[in-house]
């Protein structure tokens, strides 16, 4: 099923029209006879029910003895079919924060996860009678897409170039708004946008994954410490050698590096010690 626009006429001359034949009614009254007055008073009502208001982003969607025919998208004030049924249909745009679900990531660790989704109808007919109810439909689709990309995605990456939820947001919300997409075309739904609001460890797995991101951090620095010492020993070595301040023998560089390499390293203050042998050339 597909929306197609409805039979609609202006509102306001068929208004006046009635308006107009019901004073000359009302003028004519006591020469007309009840077996005529009657019939032309039930017509007038039938005609009065076909009236229709459609605010903005509004469609009204109209079923005739159980067969749909035709959606009315276009704001104003119409008259229709009067034995017609008639369902509103929200076209606006809308958005929900999801509930914070527990789900287990690709590596099977317990997550938290909730997303925010912004949405719209744009098809009424679909809306209307492809699902029961549009709203509930959208929230339950949500949820069964975000446990979907918490499984898939890991949540931070353990190799290089690995996409994961914590590391790209972006990829992470395309993802969820196309499959999200996928799953509510069939109730004519669009939607706009999908971003993860709230994502973290759950409590009782919190403090070891803290520990890990702690003893990471500390791998990370200590390594850039040492290969910047590292650098610094090398050119204070080719320093003393290339001005030829001092000529060091195997031994005195291995001591020399040494001494460099706890001083630069080491997290807590050195106290030097002053030598007074001569270093040997």
């Amino acid at each position: 099923m597909k929306e197609r626009e409805a039979f609609a006429l202006p509102g306001i001359p068929i208004l006046l029209l009635l308006l107009a034949c019901g004073g000359v009614m009302a003028a004519n009254f006591r020469d007309l006879k009840v077996a005529a007055i009657v019939p032309a008073a039930l017509v007038l009502i039938l005609v009065f029910k076909g009236f229709a208001v459609v605010a903005p982003n509004q469609a009204t969607v109209l079923t005739l003895f159980g067969k749909y025919c035709g959606s009315l998208t276009r704001n104003g004030f119409w008259w229709i079919n009067p034995l017609t049924s008639r369902q509103n249909v929200s076209l606006r745009i809308t958005n929900f924060q999801s509930e914070q679900l527990k789900v287990n990531e690709a590596h099977g660790n317990p997550i938290e996860i909730a997303a925010v989704v912004v949405w719209n109808v744009v098809d009424s007919a679909k809306a209307a009678f492809e699902v029961e109810h549009c709203t509930d439909f959208v929230h339950l689709q949500c949820e069964t897409a975000l446990r979907h990309l918490a499984n898939h995605f890991p949540y931070e990456p353990h190799n290089p170039g690995e996409i994961s939820l914590r590391s790209h947001p972006e990829e992470v919300a395309e993802k969820l708004r196309s499959e999200l997409q996928e799953r509510c075309e069939t109730a004519g739904v669009k939607i706009i946008e999908a971003q993860l609001s709230h994502l973290a460890y759950s409590p009782e797995i919190a403090q070891a994954m803290l520990r890990r991101q702690q003893a990471q951090a500390v791998i990370a620095a200590r390594q850039t410490i040492v290969d910047g010492a590292i650098s610094m020993v090398e050119m204070a070595l080719k320093k003393l050698e290339s001005d030829g301040i001092v000529q060091l023998d195997p031994a005195a560089k291995a001591t020399m590096v040494n001494n460099l390499l706890v001083t630069l390293v080491s997290e807590q203050h050195v106290q030097p010690v002053m030598s007074t042998s001569p270093l040997r050339s």
